[in-house]
């Protein structure tokens, strides 16, 4: 795990969490962690004088039914106010069962709401070559959790550095160094409406 701005308890008493619970594109796979989305985002909320510790929870490889099965415990541990979830791609990328997926991203938003967290899903995107029907389906499930259980959702996490080459690492899935204050951007526009 990765407390990202625990700074801020000492200056607030008691900060409030934002979890993020995600996979390779939040758990900074390539890059050097400083320069993740994530430890900015704990740099931008000490900027703005709010009062946040950021844990960082993402584990590359994970999928949503490995996101579930240590979902639980995280809450127990961090009693957040904010859930980040981002999950899927994986199993998007393994061609996985899209009901599955949907299943486990709903317990999760679901754990988190009978908590009184607020949740924030990031959506995600799969390469065309999976087939239309198969990404058209990966890419609906976000939308529908965020319609059926009224959650902040970012479309697509990686909207405008997919697919640039130069956002990219060399594997062209994981985005590089230069693209994560472009994602941290995006999921601000979403996540200072939640504060």
């Amino acid at each position: 795990m990765m407390a990202d701005n625990m700074a801020n308890v000492s200056q607030a008493g008691k900060a409030q969490t934002i979890l993020i619970v995600g996979d390779s594109i939040s758990a900074a796979y390539g890059i050097q962690r400083q320069l993740s989305w994530s430890h900015l985002l704990g740099v931008k909320l000490t900027q703005e004088k709010m009062f946040y510790q950021v844990i960082n929870a993402s584990i590359s490889g994970d999928t949503t039914i490995n996101g579930l099965n240590r979902f639980k415990p995280l809450l127990d541990k961090y009693q957040p106010e904010i859930v980040i979830i981002e999950l899927g791609g994986n199993d998007g990328l393994r061609g996985l069962s899209t009901r599955q997926m949907k299943r486990n991203l709903k317990q999760m938003v679901e754990l988190s709401q009978q908590r009184n967290a607020k949740v924030l899903l990031a959506g995600m995107k799969i390469p065309p070559n999976y087939g239309k029907r198969y990404t058209q389906a990966f890419y609906q499930v976000y939308t529908d959790i965020s319609v059926e259980h009224s959650v902040e959702l970012i479309p697509f996490l990686l909207q405008g550095i997919g697919g640039v080459a130069e956002l990219m690492q060399d594997d062209g899935i994981h985005p590089n160094e230069k693209a994560q204050p472009i994602i941290l951007d995006i999921v601000w526009k979403k996540l200072q409406l939640m504060l």
